[in-house]
């Protein structure tokens, strides 16, 4: 068991599933849930009476479920989990022991393996790519995006800049965190060493509602940070799809929430996300992925 790390799992009516997977945890965990009407609580509660469970009462969204969590975390290091899915039993001792010798390095994605046949995520292909190189004091590849339920990082950097944007709910809130870690001077780096194991189970979600969903983040996410060319680029990439569009009217209701939130990032960084986009262009990712080297909270 490792102890100076807190798993932190955000929930919403996959019970069967959460508690199939919760003994693979070797570190202390925090359920969130996200107003369950499965009984997902109570039967946490009941299973595993040593897994400290949060209940929100409603579905505030992933982001707005893992800030409570890593809130209620006592350790330096939090790692997050999906409903479906684990960590490698080594992953986590390792993290933490990367993390205490690299202290500029505030977070790190492991190589995501999905479903039974454990394949390497295309996401996780895309990271070993290493388009932007590594820094001399990094422990592996410089990276400015992650899939939520791969990453470990520090406790404090995480509230320094204040975690997830709870207003961006579920579905690639990752990108704007990567980006905030970044200008604030944290290393994120990608260590596949760290294997994370992804089971997804598609039933019950609806895709065009999470194609809705991604295109108003990444809207939002762009006008909040990018110029004015990588905001028109992507609103023209959400008008080329229904889900998109009607993303782009979402995302139009929130203007006086960007307004009061917009800042530029550092020049050297809006360099290595104009990098990465060419890397993105030259070797695109799977359907569904919604920002280069991102993805959506599953």
């Amino acid at each position: 068991m490792t102890t100076d790390v807190t798993i932190v799992v955000a929930t919403r009516n996959r019970r069967e599933q959460l508690l199939a997977l919760l003994p693979r945890h070797t570190a202390p965990v925090i359920v969130v849930d996200n107003g369950s009407e499965d009984g997902t609580p109570a039967a946490v509660a009941r299973e595993f009476p040593r897994v400290r469970v949060v209940e929100l009462g409603r579905n505030a969204g992933a982001g707005a479920a893992r800030n409570v969590g890593v809130g209620l975390a006592r350790t330096p290091y939090v790692a997050f989990a999906d409903d479906d899915s684990y960590w490698a039993p080594d992953a986590l001792g390792r993290a933490a022991a990367l993390l205490r010798r690299h202290p500029r390095t505030a977070l790190l994605t492991g190589e995501v393996r999905v479903g039974a046949a454990a394949r390497r995520d295309p996401v996780s292909a895309a990271m070993a790519r290493a388009p932007l190189g590594t820094e001399p004091d990094a422990p592996g590849p410089t990276v400015l995006g992650f899939l939520a339920c791969a990453v470990v990082l520090r406790r404090d950097a995480y509230r320094q800049v204040g975690g997830f944007a709870e207003r961006l709910g579920t579905y690639g809130e990752e990108a704007l965190l990567a980006m905030d870690l970044a200008a604030a001077g944290w290393n994120l780096a990608y260590v596949p060493e760290l294997v994370a194991h992804h089971l997804p189970v598609p039933a019950g979600r609806d895709p065009g509602a999470r194609r809705r969903m991604e295109a108003r983040n990444r809207v939002l996410t762009a006008a909040l940070r990018r110029p004015g060319r990588v905001l028109r680029a992507v609103v023209a990439d959400a008008w080329r799809d229904p889900a998109g569009r009607a993303g782009l009217r979402d995302a139009a209701r929130q203007a006086g929430w960007v307004l009061r939130h917009r800042r530029r990032l550092p020049a050297g960084l809006e360099v290595a996300l104009a990098t990465l986009a060419r890397a993105e262009a030259v070797a695109p990712l799977s359907a569904g992925v919604p920002e280069p080297l991102g993805s959506a909270a599953a």
